[in-house]
């Protein structure tokens, strides 16, 4: 029997932590948590740390160190190494003994703790887009130089990775034509503009195929999700805008196809369940039980492809027009959005105009920096959300 591989978790209490917990938990034998990283849900790290009885227990905010400690006390568990801040989480990502990180923080506070495990070596769980989108050379050249092996978790990426010839090498040398990102829609595929422009918070965040958070549901909504896995799939599979497309597939069933020179399009099907995706990442090259149920062709009858309408939904094209725009210009649409976005749950900002606010930031930011060091983009992302801010002050409503 193989050794237990020691996991590390970055974003536990997150939709994605908790899934690849729960993965986790159905095969003993095979995995040991190490380490579990939480940004506020203190409750939640608890109740992990009660079950999965991890070495290190890592918060994002250093402020709630002591309260933790007490917390963990209280409950009479010992042993558990409580940490805070990024140098703690960087540090159990590249932890000696860590066989392989899921890389779940959302948003560019995953950025660095994901390079670092890429930098170490490890088997990296990737369900961190942002790492990609803010800055997808530095991030695949850290993976080359560290040796590490990088296993995409979006079920789209994940999809596509598993349709490519093993080992994947280079796309044009082995017969790749093009890649294509199936997106399901969101809750407003056949709204109007009209419509649109009165969504509340409450409506985006319903997806009606996945469970998600709330920032990737309003992103799945808005089309922005799709265009960061364009811009993420740019650099893991290494191609240029025009090899990639997206369809509207309303069922979320093909999580994402393949099309070859010679005609074939592969595609990988199953139910929208994110354990699949994170149980073929922990156990690549090997399958296990991820406590999916089996698709039901039968039940499901149909299956329907459409065009993206680019009109209705703005930002999936401002994601090609970034690519198209290189150097920091994906990273300051992130930033611009992550922005956004937090101000539409806070009924501060519609839902139409979080386009508008990631359109102004990209032309007013984008061309001032570079993607040549992780410093440059890091002030790519401050300049970017400094302007989505002032932005918000002029247009908030």
């Amino acid at each position: 029997m193989a050794a237990v591989q020691n996991i590390t978790v970055l974003g536990a209490t997150g939709s994605i932590g908790v899934s690849t917990l729960d993965v986790i938990s159905r095969h003993p034998e095979r995995y040991r948590v190490l380490a579990l990283s939480a940004h506020g849900q203190l409750e939640k790290l608890l109740a992990q740390c009660q079950v999965h009885r991890p070495r290190y227990a890592v918060l994002a905010e250093p402020g709630r160190l002591v309260e933790f400690k007490l917390m963990l006390a209280s409950a009479g568990l010992t042993g558990i190494e409580v940490l805070a801040g990024m140098e703690a989480l960087e540090y159990i990502a590249s932890h000696p003994e860590a066989d392989a990180v899921m890389a779940a923080i959302v948003g560019a506070a995953g950025m660095r703790p994901t390079l670092a495990a890429a930098r170490a070596g490890k088997r990296v769980l990737l369900a961190n887009k942002e790492t990609l989108v803010m800055a997808g050379g530095l991030f695949m050249d850290a993976a080359r130089e560290g040796g590490a092996t990088l296993l995409p978790i979006d079920s789209e990426h994940n999809a596509i990775y598993q349709c490519l010839p093993q080992p994947f090498s280079d796309t044009a040398g082995q017969g790749v034509r093009k890649i294509l990102l199936t997106a399901s829609g969101g809750p407003f595929r056949c709204a109007s503009a009209e419509e649109l422009a009165v969504v509340t918070p409450a409506q985006a965040v319903k997806h009606p195929n996945w469970s998600m958070g709330r920032k990737i549901s309003v992103d799945s909504a808005s089309l922005m999700n799709k265009g960061l896995e364009v811009i993420e799939a740019r650099w893991l599979f290494d191609l240029p805008p025009e090899r990639i497309s997206v369809v509207v597939h309303p069922q979320s069933v093909i999580h994402s196809m393949v099309e070859y020179v010679d005609g074939s399009v592969l595609a990988q099907l199953g139910n929208p369940d994110m354990r699949t995706p994170i149980a073929y990442g922990l156990a690549w090259p090997e399958r296990i039980d991820a406590g999916v149920s089996p698709l039901d062709l039968f039940q499901i009858a149909r299956l329907d492809f459409e065009a993206p309408d680019l009109s209705r939904f703005p930002c999936l094209a401002l994601a090609f027009e970034a690519l198209r725009m290189g150097g920091a210009a994906p990273a300051v649409l992130n930033a611009a959005n992550e922005v956004a976005v937090a101000a539409f749950l806070d009924e501060q900002l519609g839902f139409t105009a979080i386009a508008q606010l990631n359109a102004a930031s990209l032309q007013a930011v984008a061309a001032d920096f570079d993607a040549r060091s992780l410093d440059s983009l890091v002030a790519a992302d401050a300049a970017a959300r400094r302007h989505a801010q002032g932005w918000l002050r002029d247009h908030a409503h």
